[in-house]
């Protein structure tokens, strides 16, 4: 006959399991996983649920490697801190903050998470002290929101993302905006299908030379805005598989992009598009632009959209409709080397303001506006200032309704 203590036990050991189960169904893994001595106890074999339950309690690793000259934080928590695991050097010391002092000797981060996160949203944003960052292991499948997860992280050189998981991800707003010392994005791996905001994704990321976005599929992205601005050391950018068909804003897309020398958009769709100012403005090495199959018929505004294209000799536009295009102030100001324009298709029976339209585009010898209504523009000045003085005579000689305003000089 067994003992009392001994049936104690059993039972104890019997709730204990019961306990365990629960903890388990309801994911609290995390509480008994480190605890070996309940292990022991309870006489479980923990790799077994962790094989089980691999998709909710598989563990995410990082490792960073901090900057020599800067300090601060390594990572923002959100939710509870029970649920990170950090080291120092892999020496598991944990420690209990989230911030070193500018003399401690620290060569590698480890940071583990464990917990059922859903959300990496600002998970790294303004980490400025962090110059590597390597997701060694990403198993999870569950993370849907990756908004500013690196927003400026300005030391960050190298980012290792070849383990990264992204299949559920919906947002990927201001994902890697300024980080302005990284200098190659391999982002092949990615899986973008239920991505549908990557607005401001690579904004200011001002040293960025190579950016690989062969395998992005962009079919439920609808907005676009600044999502290159400022990328000004990029000299090339393939965009061939983008689908851009449910993309209602792309104003600053590739504002600042002041290396890159040519531009293929021909498999862009723009039927939905609304906003398109800044678009193209300050991209100063670019050649030839064939904007052709572009619809713009629920354009609105397109102010400063080419300004300081300054080295643009072809402009294909001609398939514009600016039905309902009020703005046009500065569309194509300082494109200095542009030598003619065609504007023939151009409507401007609703627009209201056209001041430095064509501000230093002294390289024009003629320009055809003799289908443009200026009847409802209330700011015309300097529409023509810094053209050549061959062109002004040509415009008021064939658009004798065009306000002398137009030709004042800034």
């Amino acid at each position: 006959m067994a003992s009392p203590n001994l049936i104690r036990n059993m039972k104890s050991n019997c709730i204990l399991k019961k306990i365990l189960f629960r903890l388990i169904k309801h994911k609290y893994l995390n509480l008994i996983r480190y605890n070996k001595s309940l292990q022991k106890r309870i006489d479980i074999d923990i790799n077994y649920y962790k094989v089980y339950y691999l998709e909710n309690f598989s563990s995410i690793e990082i490792e960073i490697k901090p900057a020599n000259d800067k300090y601060g934080k390594f990572i923002n928590f959100n939710g509870d801190e029970k649920y990170y695991h950090i080291y120092f050097n892999n020496n598991k010391d944990e420690i209990k903050r989230n911030y070193i002092n500018k003399n401690e000797n620290i060569e590698k981060l480890k940071i583990i998470i464990d917990y059922q996160f859903k959300s990496f949203k600002e998970l790294f944003q303004d980490c400025k002290c962090i110059e590597y960052i390597y997701f060694k292991k990403f198993n999870r499948n569950n993370i849907n929101n990756m908004r500013r997860m690196f927003y400026g992280c300005s030391s960050l050189k190298e980012l290792n993302l070849s383990n990264f998981n992204t299949n559920n991800v919906i947002d990927m707003e201001s994902m890697f905006s300024g980080c302005s010392s990284i200098k190659e994005l391999n982002l092949s791996n990615f899986n973008t299908i239920n991505v549908n905001n990557m607005r401001f994704m690579f904004s200011e990321c001002s040293s960025l030379k190579v950016l690989n976005l062969s395998n992005f599929n962009t079919n439920n992205v609808n907005n676009m805005r600044r999502m290159f601005y400022g990328c000004s050391s990029l000299k090339e950018l393939d965009l061939s598989n983008f689908n851009t068909n449910n993309v209602i804003n792309m104003e600053y897309m590739f504002y600042g992009c002041s290396s890159l020398k040519e531009l293929n958009l021909t498999s862009f769709n723009t039927n939905k598009v609304i906003n398109m100012e800044y678009m193209f403005s300050r991209c100063s090495s670019l050649k030839e632009l064939n904007l052709f199959n572009f619809n713009t018929n629920n354009i609105t505004d397109m102010r400063f959209m080419f300004l300081g294209c300054s080295s643009l000799k072809e402009l294909n536009i001609s398939n514009f409709n600016t039905n309902n295009v009020t703005d046009m102030r500065f569309m194509f100001s300082e494109c200095s080397s542009l030598k003619e324009l065609n504007l023939s298709n151009f409507s401007t029976n609703n627009v209201t303001d056209m001041r430095g339209m064509f501000y230093k585009c002294s390289s024009l010898k003629d320009l055809n506006l003799t289908n443009f209504n200026t009847n409802n523009v209330t700011d015309i000045e300097g529409m023509f200032s810094g053209c050549s003085a061959q062109l002004k005579n040509k415009i008021k000689t064939q658009n004798k309704n065009i306000k002398e305003e137009a030709f004042n000089n800034y």
